[in-house]
């Protein structure tokens, strides 16, 4: 299953403060044109959110639900599509504070489902999903910066 690993540092900009920009989903359609739509549900009795996901992908879009765990105190979103365009799709944002300001790091796995496909489909897919996060951060935090070494995985 194709993965996802970025690990960026956002100068200046505190933990904290990076995790709940991070965390509010309904502002991230205003912040960047890769995500067209973002409904977010009240949590569930466990603390659980539902999102309903719009993104632009190429020359398409794709759509999916997803259930949200939000930790403020380790400082994480976990994530996995419960419904939707991939055959499956997980993962974590976590935030540290680092040196230099916050240090994010998103980890996500994905199968589009189509393994006659995959070969070709899937390196577009990693790379339009890096590219999406790196505009979403960006649109979130500022200046953002692609690190090499995570220090806190």
């Amino acid at each position: 299953m194709p993965t996802v690993n970025l690990m960026l540092i956002a100068p200046g900009v505190d933990a904290a403060e990076c995790y709940r920009r991070l965390s509010d989903f309904a502002r991230y359609p205003e912040l960047t044109d890769a995500v067209r739509a973002v409904e977010v549900e009240p949590p569930g009795p466990d603390g659980t959110l539902l999102s309903k996901w719009t993104v632009l992908f190429r020359n398409g879009l794709l759509c999916w639900t997803e259930a949200d765990v939000l930790d403020p105190v380790a400082q994480t979103i976990t994530f996995r599509q419960l419904s939707g365009d991939f055959q499956s799709f997980d993962g974590q944002w976590s935030v540290r504070q680092g040196q230099a300001g916050s240090e994010i790091l998103f980890e996500a796995r994905f199968d589009l489902g189509i393994p006659s496909l995959a070969p070709i489909l899937d390196p577009v897919a990693e790379s339009t999903l890096r590219a999406n996060i790196l505009t979403i951060t960006r649109g979130l935090l500022g200046t953002v910066e692609l690190s090499q070494a995570p220090s806190h995985v």
